[in-house]
């Protein structure tokens, strides 16, 4: 490998750290400080080890822990849309798309080539590999909303219906997981932290 490729990475190495200044919506378990974009994205990546098993199909791990250390590397740029935002759509934007290509394309060749289409993966969600890290996605911030009697739910004035709907990529992937997760939306009902 040449030199310059060692540089490159390097490069690469530093920008990434900026995602450790992202902070999102969501507070961490049982706690009043907001998660940044890296602890999430370790979170999931560590949920999706422990949780593999409950796959609906056989995945690819590594490949899933590689989406969701990168999934929201474009945040550095794009900064975080929090998913119930009701002024700008929680998908993939040319603004995503852009800072992907800028982020990434700080690395070598092949190696930016292999994270972009990773990543875009990850956003078009149709593959097992995706699909499971999507849950993991999901899951996350469910689990820290359920922990803080509400959390972001009830800061933002999300509903029951909101909540349930963005929450069902789970069952893509894992059915299991999903009725976990329902039943914890249920219950969080039934607890009075989220509103029907």
């Amino acid at each position: 490998m040449e030199p310059t490729n060692l540089l490159r990475q390097i490069e690469f190495i530093k920008e990434v750290d900026k995602l450790k200044y992202i902070l999102r919506k969501t507070k961490l378990l049982n706690s009043d400080r907001n998660e940044n974009d890296a602890e999430h994205s370790w979170h999931l990546s560590l949920m999706a080890i422990v949780l593999a098993d409950h796959a609906n199909a056989p995945i690819n791990l590594l490949k899933v822990i590689k989406m969701l250390l990168i999934h929201d590397i474009v945040e550095i740029d794009a900064g975080d849309t929090f998913i119930y935002d009701t002024q700008k759509n929680h998908v993939n934007t040319e603004e995503e798309r852009k800072a992907a290509r800028r982020i990434f394309g700080l690395l070598p060749d092949d190696q930016a080539n292999d994270l972009i289409a990773i990543w875009e993966e990850f956003e078009e969600g149709q593959t097992d590999e995706a699909k499971f890290a999507r849950a993991m996605d999901r899951l996350e911030p469910l689990l820290q909303n359920t922990s803080n009697n509400g959390g972001t739910w009830n800061e933002f004035g999300v509903n029951y219906e909101k909540v349930y709907t963005k929450k069902q990529v789970i069952k893509q992937g894992s059915e299991r997981i999903w009725q976990y997760a329902e039943q914890l939306i249920n219950d969080s009902v039934e607890r009075g932290i989220l509103k029907k």
